[in-house]
């Protein structure tokens, strides 16, 4: 049985596609699958698209095994059963993270970072000219609010970029809210990766990913009060006034 997405998720992603030329004829897309609900829906998206655009392109998932005796059988048969082409990358990652992370550094920004790395490594090999990453809109709404309050910084996550290796880094669903991935999986019955396959939730961590955790419940709250709080985000970031900060480089009255 083929999952079927709701009119809603293909309406957005159909219009993030065409807003951004995210993928267009010709391009070979490599996906990033971890098994969770959001890289599991753009697989199934892309997979969709392979079928009903106007456009011709290649695409496989790639799933990341970080070393940790992952049971991925099951997602193998998932993208099996959905027309997906599946490989799995064998990596130590998690060896990795226990023998080179320093002491109570994010684990979340080490494995993201080496499992970014091993996706690119195999996208360039392969020939892929696209890398499509599963970031929504709840993604780039806490990567904001976490840059704002820890980091100093004004940034969030670009629709698409160009990485220094000439890759070109994508996110379909940017506009997309967690919860309709979360409705999507539920309302096919769609398993999920588990927790445990998780390097951050393993027994020895000591560095759980407790800032993002802050941050999210944090937003729930204000969302509560104001319930377009993410539509009026989503505007923001595609109406930004760089002149109305203090960073010279983006000022008007440079030598006045």
């Amino acid at each position: 049985m083929v999952y079927s997405i709701s009119k809603k998720i293909l309406n957005i992603v159909g219009r993030t596609n065409a807003t951004y030329n995210l993928i267009s004829e010709g391009d070979r897309v490599l996906v990033g699958l971890s098994g969770g609900k959001d890289s599991i829906l753009l697989s199934c998206l892309l997979a969709r698209m392979r079928a009903h655009a106007p456009f011709k392109f290649e695409f496989k998932a790639a799933t990341v095994h970080y070393g940790l005796n992952e049971d991925l059988a099951w997602l193998t048969k998932l993208c099996a059963e959905q027309n997906i082409p599946h490989e799995i990358l064998h990596t130590n990652i998690a060896q990795t993270i226990r023998e080179k992370r320093r002491e109570h550094s994010s684990y979340c920004s080490f494995c993201s970072r080496m499992r970014r790395g091993v996706l690119y490594h195999y996208a360039l090999e392969q020939g892929y000219n696209k890398l499509a990453i599963a970031h929504h809109l709840d993604d780039a709404v806490e990567s904001f609010f976490m840059n704002f309050t820890y980091n100093g910084s004004l940034r969030s996550m670009p629709p698409i970029y160009r990485a220094e290796n000439g890759l070109f880094v994508i996110r379909p669903l940017i506009h997309i809210r967690e919860r309709q991935s979360i409705d999507f999986v539920r309302s096919q019955n769609i398993p999920t990766a588990p927790d445990c396959n998780c390097p951050a939730k393993q027994p020895d961590s000591d560095k759980p990913p407790i800032a993002r955790s802050a941050t999210k419940h944090f937003l729930q709250e204000m969302e509560r009060n104001n319930p377009t709080l993410f539509t009026s985000l989503k505007n923001a970031f595609c109406n930004v006034h760089a002149n109305s900060f203090s960073d010279g480089a983006f000022l008007d009255a440079q030598g006045a």
